[in-house]
């Protein structure tokens, strides 16, 4: 009899991102497909990207795999961002950017026959290449960072983050690092995108994720001591005086009951407080002296 155990993975929680609203990543990977879609169907990009759809935006953590790309690093308004996206991409777009015949035709009713993309290892990388590499990730990079300056609070925007994008340092994302996963097809033709996001690039992106009640909430001024806002209703009991029940049903209109009034019980619901002297200031019956009930 052979048993097979299966083994449940569990994911593996950030410390550093607790109280973080990760969960709502996706909700920036949306606003993000439609960000790029967008850009890639403007005429400025659209002669590079032709009909390139964007089907998918997703994040993750850099497992290695994606470490095997050649990444180009880009100067952000709060950070660094690395690019990276598969050879055959870059040189789909090449080849259509020069007029190569790369990329489905159809003609009428006759449906679209691709020719057969080139093999990555044939082709040697120029010079051309690796510039239009850098022009890919610079429109993509500026995108993505304009993305993250429209969600966060006014007064933690920089100014123009499409146009502050600039060329930095290649630098490998080490292990573990964010990264966005942008998975784009022409026809039958599929490939991927890639971002890496540094702490405080990411920080921003989380930053701006939080919901209006938790981003206003450290500029609230200090309300002050519970004890000096709880508003608390107080009563003054001026006098009592026992009778009997035979002498209350004897009252008439006009009598009048002798009392001597000492001082006033001050009451919080059923419960005495303070003990207080009755005075009377302009017109009106008030207490001072308050003396507390042991």
């Amino acid at each position: 009899m052979t048993t097979t155990q299966s083994t449940v993975q569990y994911e593996v929680l950030d410390p550093c991102l607790l109280g973080r609203p990760v969960h709502r990543l996706p909700v920036f990977a949306a606003q993000l497909r439609e960000d790029l879609a967008q850009a890639m169907r403007l005429n400025v990009h659209r002669r590079y990207w032709g009909t390139f759809q964007v089907d998918d935006v997703a994040f993750s953590r850099l497992d290695g795999s994606e470490a095997r790309q050649r990444w180009l690093g880009f100067a952000a308004p709060a950070g660094q961002i690395a690019f990276a996206l598969e050879r055959k991409v870059l040189l789909s777009v090449l080849n259509f950017r020069y007029g190569r015949a790369t990329r489905p035709v159809s003609a009428g009713n006759v449906p679209a026959v691709a020719d057969a993309v080139a093999d990555e290892q044939a082709v040697r990388v120029t010079a051309t290449e690796e510039r239009l590499a850098v022009v890919l990730g610079q429109q993509l990079a500026g995108t993505l960072a304009a993305r993250i300056e429209s969600n966060l609070p006014s007064g933690s925007r920089a100014v123009d983050a499409d146009d502050s994008i600039k060329p930095g340092t290649a630098a490998l994302p080490g292990k573990g690092s964010w990264i966005v996963t942008v998975r784009l097809s022409d026809g039958d033709f599929q490939g991927r995108v890639w971002f890496a996001l540094d702490k405080q690039v990411m920080g921003n992106v989380l930053h701006g994720l939080l919901p209006e009640r938790d981003t206003s909430k450290k500029s609230n001024k200090n309300p002050g001591p519970l004890a000096a806002r709880l508003q608390v209703g107080l009563s003054g009991r001026l006098v009592s005086k026992e009778t009997t029940l035979g002498a209350l049903f004897d009252l008439r209109v006009g009598d009048v009951i002798p009392i001597s009034l000492h001082r006033a019980d001050v009451m919080l619901d059923d419960s005495r407080l303070f003990t207080a002297a009755v005075t009377e200031h302009k017109g009106k019956l008030c207490l001072t002296s308050f003396e507390d009930i042991e």
